[in-house]
């Protein structure tokens, strides 16, 4: 299959590229920007006039409920959402059930969501067995299955011994550990910021020190390992300023943040919107704009969409009593130029974040438009809005804080592998 991508705005951040050019792609790969290639025939021309043409996203936590939960989504809605959101790769925790433990999961994995021909799906293994934090999980065994990172997902481990293990045995073969930081005990049964507003709501509260505390274990024997850790879904303006002196001593640590997080506080709980019950929680205005800071100044790598659907069910419950999580594959591009407009960072920078840079952290070869590149590519229009709703959505989850809002970036087309998997 041979195609031809014309008259778009190519931007791709690995290569430096932000031009109109066109984009010829032969047998799944990306064979030239710009010029056309020697005898080139295209079966299929799409015009991108007036449409931004970039790498597929790459989204860094999504959870497909697959296996063990189909009630709350099934790998079919979860892998047509992720591409209806221009997001062709994904890394997925190992909070399944069962648990992403055992190799044979991982295959099968791997293998049903390969059967979609959808978006392409990166599962993150278990750190210790059945996430209990007491023993090990077979890395290396996981790793041959297809496990790019491995993960204790929310499940905090409270004997650092067990994590100090864990830490050298990644650094011993260079997995990357991604790392959820709360405290387990300054957390427990909290379901909100703790400050006025929770206070207010008699809501039990989740202090910002609960992942300052968390933090510090963590960068303390990462430093003394040597490991690769990724912080998953940093919340405080505290966190930000650990990461920012960790990396300035050159621990190998990156960090990303949730978009929901670079947009709602915990003002936004005032009404009971269980929508808005989120891990970590959703915290201050000053933490907020902190967030934003660090992934202006490259502190903060990368944004996820922390993609959680939940049943209707679970989220009609008392928000202390609601089921914690949000749908967001399809949000995470308009909810990442949402805040580049605000903050007035250039498109090629945003999209470096949810492209390039989540990539890398995960060590796959995707997120750029190099020659010979697999040709997963998000076509969009930045300017058109459209309503977020139930019925706009793919995800069987329906469950977002920002349902009836009316967001710019609307994709038009995603390709995988060079075949257009989804249209608008």
């Amino acid at each position: 299959m041979k195609i031809h991508i014309r008259n778009g705005r190519v931007i791709d951040p690995k290569n430096n590229l932000d031009s109109k050019l066109d984009v010829f792609i032969a047998a799944g790969k990306v064979l030239s920007i710009g010029q056309t290639p020697n005898g080139f025939v295209a079966n299929q021309t799409i015009d991108a006039t007036n449409l931004i043409v970039c790498p597929g996203l790459v989204d860094l936590s999504a959870r497909l409920r697959e296996p063990g939960e189909e009630y709350k989504a099934r790998l079919a809605s979860e892998l047509q959402a992720a591409v209806a959101g221009g997001v062709t790769s994904l890394a997925c925790p190992p909070d399944t059930d069962p648990v992403l433990d055992e190799p044979g999961l991982v295959e099968m994995l791997k293998y049903r969501a390969r059967q979609q021909g959808l978006a392409h799906v990166y599962p993150l293994g278990a750190m210790t067995r059945q996430l209990q934090g007491k023993t090990l999980a077979e890395m290396n065994e996981l790793y041959a299955a297809g496990c790019v990172g491995f993960s204790q997902a929310n499940v905090a481990i409270t004997d650092t011994q067990v994590l100090w293990r864990a830490m050298q045995y990644a650094a011993t073969f260079n997995f990357t550990l991604f790392l959820h930081a709360e405290e387990p005990f300054l957390a427990a049964n909290g379901v909100a910021h703790d400050g006025e507003v929770a206070t207010r709501l008699g809501l039990k509260g989740i202090p910002s020190a609960a992942e300052a505390l968390a933090l510090a274990s963590i960068l303390r024997i990462a430093q003394e390992t040597g490991a690769k850790v990724h912080i998953s879904r940093l919340s405080t303006a505290e966190g930000v300023a650990m990461i920012r002196a960790a990396k300035a001593q050159g621990l190998k640590i990156s960090c990303d943040v949730s978009a929901n997080h670079l947009h709602l506080t915990e003002h936004d709980i005032a009404y009971f919107d269980a929508n808005c019950h989120l891990k970590p929680p959703l915290r201050t205005q000053r933490d907020k704009e902190a967030l934003s800071a660090g992934l202006k100044d490259g502190t903060i790598d990368a944004i996820c969409s922390d993609h959680t659907p939940v049943d209707d069910d679970a989220k009609l419950m008392p928000f202390a009593e609601a089921e914690i999580g949000a749908t967001g594959l399809e949000l995470l591009l308009p909810l990442t130029l949402k805040w580049a407009a605000q903050e007035k960072v250039s498109l090629p920078h945003a999209l470096s974040l949810i492209t390039q840079t989540s990539a890398q952290i995960l060590g796959i070869s995707a997120g750029d438009l190099s020659q010979n590149s697999d040709a997963d590519i998000c076509i969009f229009d930045a300017n058109e809005y459209w309503k977020i709703s139930p019925k706009t959505l793919k995800s069987q989850g329906r469950n977002t804080p920002f349902n009836g809002l009316e967001l710019a970036g609307k994709v038009k087309k995603t390709l995988v592998h060079g075949l257009v998997v989804y249209q608008h």
